[in-house]
């Protein structure tokens, strides 16, 4: 009933920069919380950044400085801006949301995920 699509994910050099989109459709009231995590070959699943309903944002430090996290809540969609990529960014990207559906309460809803590859 509710999907979240990530887009603009690739291969860039490092130093380069991409910017991934997700976007939230289906039985959705409203969307509270969001947020990017990765997960790098060998490695736990980890925050990157979370962005409230009101803006208020949070940043893992590996990426503060260099990545951006914003929302558009009139496309129900979370973007991330990551400059200055690094070869140890390379991992699978997953978009979450707390979902409120239509005469419904909150759940978490995640994306498939999309790989991010940056080479040295």
């Amino acid at each position: 009933q509710v999907q979240l699509v990530e887009s603009g994910g690739g291969l860039v050099q490092a130093g380069g920069s991409l910017r991934l989109s997700c976007a939230a459709s289906g039985n959705i009231f409203s969307i509270n919380d969001m947020g990017w995590y990765r997960q790098a070959p060998g490695k736990q699943r980890e925050l990157v950044a979370t962005i409230t309903s009101r803006d208020s944002t949070n940043y893992a430090d590996s990426v503060k400085g260099r990545f951006t996290i914003s929302r558009d809540n009139a496309k129900n969609t979370v973007y991330m801006q990551m400059n200055s990529l690094r070869p140890e960014d390379t991992a699978v990207y997953y978009c979450n949301a707390a979902v409120q559906r239509l005469r419904g309460g909150y759940f978490d809803a995640w994306g498939q995920g999309i790989l991010v590859t940056v080479s040295s």
